[in-house]
């Protein structure tokens, strides 16, 4: 697509905004929504995105209403994306707006992500999206100790009942679990050396996270792979957070956790993760509604 072809698909390619995991327009994680892409090829997709300044931008680029099957991908300002939480619940609850709530199949680089939608007695829409397979594995020191060299942590920071570990929920995550909220708090990190970090390891976040108690996580996501400072709340990073949960032993039955995610940069997020051991997939639930442009 030429320069000048590539400016007009945009210009007229209709972006919605939608900011996800919460009910408060002012909170939540901010996504766009492309729901006709049909027309963009990848060029046209990073440039939205990168207009549009979020996070992540969604964009169905085919789909069938009837079966309720569409074909989405996602880039954040400067690279595509194999899949995203939040901007999959935007899609989801956008999508339900204009065809009415139920179940809709997401063919994505990940693969099949289901996602029930409903309406509440508020009026807001709500998504759970059922995310890959996940795993998670131990990190390995030399891992680790980049990674804290970038943060500006210690070894001293870490919580010894939450081993680091690289978990995978459709992306994969560096988790690294503070021992206070306080540590958890305190986040500047340096921007450049974390992301070639996370570059030369294929980390899409670090995940940090302090445990207040068993059914109550906090949780920052450093993104500056993808031109984010932090995310304020990251739905395939909570899948992935699950999956960990149940790799390390935490989960020995079936159980919801919630995630407060985005308090420390003031738009507070609601991640509530669905944890079944003999299941592993794991559902991440979330509330998302329009902002304005």
């Amino acid at each position: 697509m030429n320069t000048e072809s590539l400016a007009t698909e945009i210009l007229t390619t209709e972006i919605l905004r939608y900011t996800a995991f919460t009910s408060d327009p002012s909170g939540g994680n901010p996504a766009g929504v492309v729901l006709d892409a049909a027309r963009l090829d990848e060029d046209g997709m990073l440039a939205v995105a990168a207009g549009v300044g979020y996070s992540e931008t969604a964009f169905v680029t085919a789909g069938d209403t009837a079966s309720r099957r569409f074909r989405l991908r996602y880039f954040s300002p400067l690279a595509e994306v194999a899949f995203c939480g939040h901007a999959t619940v935007a899609t989801a609850v956008a999508l339900a707006g204009r065809i009415g709530p139920g179940e809709l199949l997401f063919d994505t680089p990940v693969g099949e992500i289901g996602v029930a939608t409903e309406t509440g007695g508020d009026g807001v829409g709500r998504a759970t999206l059922t995310s890959a397979p996940t795993r998670s594995r131990p990190a390995a020191d030399a891992e680790v100790d980049a990674a804290l060299a970038a943060l500006g942590w210690a070894r001293e920071d870490l919580d010894p009942a939450l081993p680091p570990h690289v978990a995978f929920g459709g992306n994969e995550h560096l988790v690294l679990a503070a021992a206070t909220r306080a540590r958890l708090a305190s986040l500047a990190y340096d921007f450049d050396a974390l992301a070639a970090v996370m570059r030369s390891h294929g980390w899409t976040t670090v995940q940090l996270v302090w445990r207040e108690d068993g059914g109550l996580f906090h949780a920052r996501d450093p993104f500056p792979v993808g031109g984010v400072v932090e995310d304020p709340a990251t739905g395939a990073a909570a899948a992935a957070l699950g999956g960990y949960l149940r790799a390390i032993g935490e989960v020995t039955e079936a159980t919801t956790i919630r995630i407060r995610q985005g308090e420390d940069m003031g738009r507070p997020s609601d991640l509530l993760v669905a944890v079944d051991p003999a299941d592993a997939r794991v559902r991440v639930t979330g509330q998302a509604v329009p902002v304005a442009g």
